[in-house]
């Protein structure tokens, strides 16, 4: 089955998941690996500023690159995108591929790590965090940062990732999920795809975090029928 891959949003990120990809497959030669077809336009309009009314609607350039993968012969999507989820509803609607979601995709992934019961840590970005996208999704209390935490590390963090200012990103995102973590969370949820990026330039952190590009990578390879390492 032909895996179909919605990115560019960001392009690095995009890009991280198609290594996740083939690193967590279970592959001895190159024909054990998952095909898969990867769009991506970097020119999708922001998705956090479309969804704070600050940007023209994303769906058009989104439902434009679904068209691309049903036409190459894809017969599911993953978006290693969580804002872009914001429109998950409407593209699937408009498609007959099955469109993976993240959100369940990171609720898998905190299972696999057997992360116990209470809050959880969440981190993205602001249109996310405004959508409830995860809130209302992954059946845990979300703890989220203060709007201040937000515009000093968690917003900071992802345009520096967007920006290719990989290594100076770790710091104020690594800052900004130890404080979660010291309000109480059991685990900390990446939940923009940039994040993980970010926070994987510097020292591992001594808590559970949930890479959302992995996570779906791991639920993108199983749902075509492919065993995950």
């Amino acid at each position: 089955m032909m895996l179909g891959v919605l990115g560019g949003m960001g392009p690095l990120a995009s890009a991280d998941f198609m290594r996740q990809l083939t690193l967590l497959t279970r592959a001895e030669r190159d024909q054990d690996h998952v095909p898969a077809v990867l769009w991506s336009d970097p020119r999708v309009p922001d998705r956090t500023a479309a969804r704070l009314g600050q940007a023209e609607d994303p769906l058009p350039m989104l439902m434009r690159g679904i068209r691309g993968l049903e036409q190459a012969g894809c017969r599911a999507v993953a978006i290693p995108c969580n804002t872009a989820h914001g429109w998950f509803d409407a593209m699937q609607a408009a498609t007959t591929l099955p469109i993976l979601h993240i959100v369940d995709a990171a609720r898998e992934e905190l299972e696999r790590l057997e992360v116990g019961e209470g809050p959880i840590g969440l981190m993205g970005t602001a249109g996310t965090l405004a959508m409830g996208l995860y809130q209302g999704r992954i059946g845990r209390e979300c703890l989220v940062p203060e709007a201040a935490l937000m515009d000093s590390h968690v917003s900071l963090g992802i345009a520096l990732v967007k920006a290719n200012r990989v290594r100076e990103a770790y710091a104020p995102l690594a800052e900004a999920a130890r404080i979660l973590r010291g309000r109480g969370a059991r685990a900390v949820v990446l939940g923009c795809t940039e994040i993980p990026l970010g926070i994987a330039a510097g020292e591992a952190l001594e808590f559970p975090v949930v890479d959302t590009v992995a996570a779906l990578a791991r639920a993108a390879i199983r749902h075509v029928g492919y065993a995950s390492a």
